[in-house]
């Protein structure tokens, strides 16, 4: 494989990881209200569901559902169920970050699933593997793999240190309540576009 094709290949994970999703914006709302190590326990939760959902669809699953709509049809109304119970939890925060949260952070296993919920993980995989990938070539896929994950994870992880520097310099709960109530508002809008899809 070229140095072209892996320059190419990292500009793609970048681009399809460091934009605006439902995953980062509960990355960034998590770095509002937690600590950044459990902040990026959910990023390490999501950056592997994220690997292993681009792998399994390098390995055909993508296909396997085209194949299948009645799973296809199961897999939206899914995501749409956990990102309004995602906003919900966002929009019901109040602001107050008391040194002993009671709130718990979203976990290793809430990253890993919400990515297989994820309309913008399901587009990312497809369309790099459809781009950059022949048929199910197991090496291109796990090459191709092996480039995403860090840069997926680092991706992430920034959105937790934004959401970080948020906390640390806009503390006041009014604040926090309104940039997480705006983050739940986006989660919203990310269901009707699984809706109308």
């Amino acid at each position: 494989m070229s140095l072209s094709i892996i320059l190419s290949m990292s500009t793609f994970a970048l681009a399809a990881s460091i934009s605006p999703g439902p995953v980062n914006l509960v990355c960034l709302s998590s770095g509002t209200r937690h600590s950044i190590y459990k902040g990026m326990v959910f990023v390490t939760g999501a950056t592997f569901g994220f690997i292993a959902l681009f792998i399994a669809i390098g390995l055909g699953l993508y296909t396997a559902l085209e194949m299948i709509p009645a799973l296809n049809i199961l897999l939206r109304w899914g995501g749409v169920i956990f990102l309004l119970y995602l906003s919900f939890k966002l929009a019901v925060f109040d602001g107050q970050l008391p040194e002993n949260q009671s709130d718990k952070p979203p976990s290793f296993i809430t990253g890993a699933m919400m990515q297989w919920l994820n309309p913008k993980a399901w587009l990312a995989s497809a369309s790099g593997i459809g781009a950059y990938t022949s048929g199910n070539d197991m090496q291109q896929v796990l090459i191709f793999s092996a480039i995403y994950l860090p840069i997926c994870w680092l991706s992430l992880g920034s959105w937790v240190y934004a959401g970080a520097f948020l906390r640390r310099y806009i503390n006041q709960p009014t604040i926090l309540k309104t940039i997480n109530r705006t983050l739940a508002i986006l989660l919203v809008g990310s269901c009707f576009y699984l809706i109308t899809e």
